[in-house]
């Protein structure tokens, strides 16, 4: 509930009660002691502006005139760029500072301005709301003098010039951005509000600040930025909060709620959403089910600085989701629209107006944040920001996932019908952030890989059941299965519309977020129980394999397998398709980068099945476990694929038709991938990690069973090619380094010892007792070698496992 709400309507008793008596006859005086500047200012105004507030320039200073109706109404300011400094990692349209504040009358003829930050709640009725608002006081931002009063309006007039001009925690650049960007303190002569207009229900003031820098890349010792300050009026009564629920994907802010009737605090999170409910007229309509428009329509503006032929696919992406609005009940609830430029009432910088902004930036990237109403979880607005170079991103993905199956991808530079569709799904993904909802890795996990080959059933569902995940283009596909654009790219599906319908969906009958959070969360456990397709992942940041970014299917080691089948069909293509008049190698060097970031994926995607568990979010009532291991068939092949990928130098990767162009250090780059992953699968981390799961769990893979795995990929005949060959004996005199480790511990100096997890457990135990089989597998390699330099090599291996066991008996 509003905290503030008793006390407001206390105050506002107070107040006009107050202003009968303290105005007199004459409004240009209270009394004989008290001044009252009203008239004197506004009479010599070179500007006045009606709105929210009143605004008057006059004698090159800035006020506002505040009603009293207006006090303890809570504002959200928020502060954007405008026009940044060369060299700036921000740009214009980006957000700088976001608070919530109120205005209320204090001592001495003054008023503050307090910042609010809203951590809990109790309701108004319970005893426990008096205790709650006592233990709740908020900081004073700012003291402004009451220059003057209007008795027929009821209102204050204070001057604002140096709150919005001079440096503050609320109304100017957050701390934390000057902190990283080296920005010092404010430049008084050089700082000044360019103008400041007012709107039915927000305040919108451009300044210009200066600030010194200690930043050695800016020559003359000082940055200025244009800056655009919103004060938007929140509603004065809330919308309903919803809930948060840990198995479907919103943002979501965190509060504690405390009542009489409970015995402890409860923490809670509500959701992020906008506003979306029935017209007065629809609702029995709606109530019985169908589609209705909504009262307020969500509009996404697109900046006028987009190229205009880009504009009306970043519109196809907005009105793409009104597809899963239409499950929670509105028909047309979002809508993409160009900005109204002869519109000059109209600003990109007003927080009442969501907007994709474009940035003029090298940076491949897009972000999709949102301001929100703290007490609600209303999205006020969104700004997406899309940054130029996404498109250099869509393409060189574009290529390397798909260029086998798709001739438009086998260029550099794609068709703008190509361009615009790729355009589309990121915008559809960007937006959705804007619309609340949170990525779900875990979405691609849901389909079967070998579904990812099947054209028809790709054109039904598509290849994942989110574009709220990071699966960007079907590399599973290969170019036999002749699957169509249907079934490459991503697109919004079922997973998004049902976070739709939860989160969006109007619930009249219940009477606050509390009472209506039991109803959501069956609904949720029977939505899951019909369909376990609904599963939201997260963020990918967790230990659950089924949960990452950039991958697709629900087996990584055959997505990933059919994925090193396109890749290499894309690398004998690469001199080819990244060709272009007058280049200079730069696009196969970009690309082949690109193609090797892809490989790396495919790995990772695979290794984070071994020594992890999945981890599903479950409430009472839910089926199966909240932790499960990972099956041993899984693991197993996960580590063949190393061995098959990484321990097998993979030479195909670098040609000679792409080495006699580029002059990298191919073989630095292998060495250090092979050095990395054993220092991953042998470190005394996951060794302890195997041990303990075999202690406890029934299918799971045991720690002899993996050293006995990576030694048969490691530990191979040297019949690869001179150059491999050089590869895998670096690898085998690494790995028995690693053996040392684990057995025998670290040393940092030729004293002390560092002694291993490995070590404390049994770990060391099952090492030492796997050296004497490794030691016989080196003896058949040596016997079998035909060179006399693998030869030798073989004998120093067999002499170096002598020197461990002896370490271990001293």
């Amino acid at each position: 509930m509003f905290r503030k709400f008793i006390t407001c309507l206390i105050l506002s008793f107070s107040l006009s009660y107050a202003f009968a008596a303290m105005m007199p006859a004459d409004s240009s005086r209270n009394d004989k002691n008290d001044k009252n500047d009203y008239a004197k200012i506004t009479k010599k105004a070179t500007l006045e502006r009606q709105g929210v507030f009143t605004v008057y320039e006059s004698e090159k200073k800035w006020y506002l005139e505040i009603p009293d109706t207006l006090l303890n109404r809570y504002f959200l300011t928020v502060t954007r760029l405008i026009a940044s400094p060369v060299g700036f990692p921000m740009y214009g349209g980006e957000k700088l500072n976001e608070q919530t504040i109120y205005f209320e009358k204090g001592n001495a003829d003054r008023l503050f301005l307090r910042s609010v930050d809203y951590r809990q709640d109790a309701p108004e009725e319970d005893a426990i709301y008096g205790a709650l608002l006592k233990s709740q006081q908020e900081p004073i931002i700012a003291a402004l003098d009451i220059k003057g009063t209007n008795q027929e309006k009821n209102s204050y007039l204070v001057e604002v010039t140096d709150l919005f001009r001079k440096d503050n925690s609320v109304l100017s650049l957050a701390s934390k951005i000057k902190s990283d960007n080296k920005l010092g303190s404010l430049a008084d002569d050089r700082s000044f509000i360019i103008d400041m207009r007012t709107f039915p229900i927000n305040l919108e003031v451009q300044t210009t600040k200066t600030y010194s820098t200690s930043s050695p890349s800016v020559a003359v010792g000082a940055q200025t930025f244009t800056v655009n300050t919103s004060m938007v009026l929140l509603p004065k009564v809330p919308m309903q909060k919803r809930l948060a629920d840990p198995r479907i994907g919103y943002f979501a802010n965190r509060f504690t709620h405390f009542a009489d009737d409970k015995p402890r605090s409860e923490t809670y999170q509500l959701i992020q959403r906008f506003r979306l409910e029935p017209k007065e007229e629809d609702m029995a309509r709606y109530k019985r089910g169908e589609k209705v428009d909504p009262k307020k329509q969500i509009v996404y503006y697109i900046d006028p600085a987009t190229p205009k032929k880009w504009r009306p696919y970043l519109i196809a992406g907005i009105n793409d989701w009104n597809k899963a609005f239409e499950q929670a009940g509105f028909k047309n609830a979002i809508v993409g629209r160009e900005w109204p430029e002869s519109d000059t009432t109209m600003s990109l910088e007003d927080a009442r107006f969501s907007v994709i902004r474009y940035f003029a930036s090298e940076k491949s990237n897009a972000y999709g944040p949102r301001i929100v109403d703290p007490r609600s979880g209303e999205i006020i607005e969104s700004h997406v920001g899309w940054y130029h170079n996404v498109m250099k991103l869509l393409q060189q993905w574009f290529m390397v996932q798909v260029g086998p199956l798709d001739k438009r991808a086998q260029k550099m530079d794609l068709d703008d019908e190509v361009m615009g569709e790729l355009i589309r799904f990121v915008s559809s993904h960007e937006v959705g952030h804007g619309l609340g909802l949170r990525h779900n890795m875990g979405a691609s996990s849901q389909t079967p890989v070998e579904k990812l080959r099947d054209r028809e059933w790709l054109e039904r569902h598509g290849h994942t059941v989110s574009i709220m995940d990071y699966a960007r283009f079907n590399y599973v596909a290969q170019p036999e299965d002749n699957v169509g654009l249907a079934g490459i790219y991503p697109r919004i599906g079922m997973y998004d519309k049902w976070a739709i319908q939860w989160g969006y969906q109007y619930l009249p009958q219940f009477k606050d977020a509390y009472h209506e959070h039991d109803f959501l969360v069956k609904q949720l456990t029977d939505s899951l129980k019909r369909n376990p397709k609904l599963w939201f992942g997260g963020e990918g940041k967790g230990e659950d394999p089924r949960s990452q970014s950039e991958d697709l299917g629900d087996d990584a080691v055959l997505a990933s397998t059919y994925g090193l089948k396109n890749l290499r069909r894309v690398i004998d293509n690469l001199v080819d398709w990244t060709a272009t008049p007058n280049d200079d190698y730069t696009n196969l060097k970009n690309m082949h980068k690109a193609v090797r970031s892809q490989f790396n994926r495919y790995l990772y995607h695979v290794l984070k099945n071994i020594g992890s568990r999945y981890v599903t979010e479950k409430v009472r009532g839910d089926e199966g476990a909240v932790y499960a291991e990972v099956p041993k068939a899984r693991v197993k092949a996960a580590v063949k694929y190393v061995n098959d990928n990484v321990f097998t130098p993979p030479m195909w990767l670098y040609p000679a038709d792409i080495r006699q162009y580029l002059g990298n250090d191919d073989g630095k780059e292998i060495l250090d991938q092979q050095q990395q992953m054993l220092n991953m699968l042998l470190s005394p981390g996951m060794m302890h990690n195997l041990y303990q799961k075999s202690l406890t769990d029934k299918d799971v893979y045991p720690l002899e069973e993996h050293l006995e795995d990576l030694a048969a990929g490691v530990w191979t005949a040297l019949d690869y090619g001179k150059e491999a060959n050089a590869y895998k004996r670096s690898q085998q005199r690494y790995f028995l380094e690693k053996m040392d480790v684990l057995i025998n511990g670290s040393r940092t100096d030729g004293k002390n010892e560092i002694i291993t997890q490995a070590q404390r457990s049994d770990v060391a135990l099952y090492v030492s007792a796997f050296l004497p089989a490794l030691q016989q597998r080196i003896q058949q390699l040596a016997m079998k070698a035909k060179s006399p330099l693998d030869k030798q090599h073989f004998r120093q291996a067999i002499e170096e496992i002598k020197r461990i066991q002896e370490r271990k008996d001293k």
